[in-house]
């Protein structure tokens, strides 16, 4: 299948489908000497995994993963890293009612007229369940970008419905199943959840990933710009539906005097162009933002069609998040750090001996600023 394989220098295929015996992904690019373990990548996956709390799919999946090649007495050889994850948790009798009808909200009409044929059982190729391999890979990027620059990849949910979450401490969001940045709100996020649960309905969330130490002159101008493949790494993350990078959608009302960002012998005065300028990095914070959808799998009845064209009514049943928003913070995190390694790569590549005779302007806007 076209579309299966992310990145240009440090290149991910991801292959399996929901239901199947497993999933995985071949990593293709990964420098040679990168010290690497099972457990490095563990970590990320368990925070990703289904099953953590009430709040999410039950399917319980240990999401243990295997590295079947490329590393050689705990060190990348520099040849294709095989990564696999077994499912064992599949329940694919919860689908047979939806062989012949289409889920509103799902790809299963667009991939029936695209592929004349479909796997129902949880989505098939186009279940998230297909974003852990790509967080064991992201895995892999944050490690090497931590070593080679001390780049530092976070995320943590912004909003969760109706419900915005002001930004507390980044020592917060590890210590609560929404990855919420301010353990004071967490109450009212299970009460929110236990509500929206009980009803049958989803919601959509909002969240935010950052990059700090970030090198600078990533990128390229025109059509290989950082921030246009970060666009496109976080489109490609299933239910995403907007991208903000910087200020987003605010520079609308926002004047010239105001977003851009003016530069002094200190550094830059604010970050509102996220990291990115021309498709270049700046050597600030990258800060992106992104959109999730409400689940589209719920217990309400929907209306829909069979392949027949005939009206039908449609309910989901099954294991299903009623936020898929509540477990993306790891993915997104794993997208931004393919992207970051891949420009990194690509930078060392064609610029390797570029050097500045002058000082380089001050990364940050202020320390106290990045949170």
């Amino acid at each position: 299948m076209p579309g299966s394989t992310f990145g240009h220098l440090f290149c991910v295929t991801n292959f399996g489908e929901s239901h199947g015996p497993a999933i995985g992904c071949v990593i293709d690019g990964c420098p040679p000497g990168l010290a690497l373990s099972a457990a490095d990548l563990q970590a990320d996956l368990d925070r990703r995994k289904p099953g953590t709390s009430r709040h999410v799919t039950q399917r319980r999946e240990s999401d243990a993963v295997e590295i079947l090649s490329g590393v050689f007495e705990g060190v990348t050889t520099g040849t294709p890293i095989a990564l696999v994850i077994r499912n064992e948790d599949q329940k694919s009798k919860d689908y047979d009612n939806l062989l012949d009808t289409f889920r509103p909200g799902h790809a299963d009409y667009t991939y029936w007229r695209k592929y004349g044929l479909r796997d129902p059982r949880g989505g098939g190729r186009s279940s998230a369940r297909l974003t852990a391999p790509m967080v064991a890979a992201g895995a892999v990027a944050k490690k090497w970008l931590r070593k080679s620059y001390g780049t530092v990849v976070r995320g943590h949910l912004q909003q969760l419905g109706e419900m915005a979450i002001p930004f507390a401490a980044w020592d917060d969001v590890e210590g609560n199943p929404f990855f919420a940045p301010n353990a004071a709100l967490v109450p009212q996020l299970e009460d929110y959840m236990d509500r929206l649960r009980k009803s049958g309905d989803s919601c959509g969330a909002r969240l935010r990933v950052t990059a700090s130490g970030v090198p600078v002159g990533l990128g390229a101008p025109l059509f290989d710009k950082l921030d246009a493949d970060i666009a496109y790494a976080m489109m490609g993350i299933n239910a995403v539906k907007g991208v903000e990078i910087g200020s987003g959608f605010g520079v609308v009302t926002e004047k010239g005097s105001e977003h851009g960002d003016e530069l002094t012998p200190a550094g830059f005065a604010a970050n509102r162009a996220g990291g990115v300028l021309g498709g270049i990095s700046t050597g600030q914070d990258l800060e992106v933002s992104i959109a999730i959808k409400p689940t589209s799998s719920i217990r309400l009845p929907r209306r829909s069609i069979d392949r027949r064209n005939q009206a039908v009514s449609v309910e989901t049943h099954g294991r299903h998040d009623p936020c898929v928003g509540i477990r993306a913070t790891p993915i997104a995190e794993a997208m931004l750090a393919l992207v970051l390694m891949d420009h990194a790569l690509l930078h060392r590549a064609q610029n390797a001996d570029v050097r500045h005779a002058v000082p380089p302007i001050a990364a940050a806007a202020g320390a106290a600023a990045r949170q």
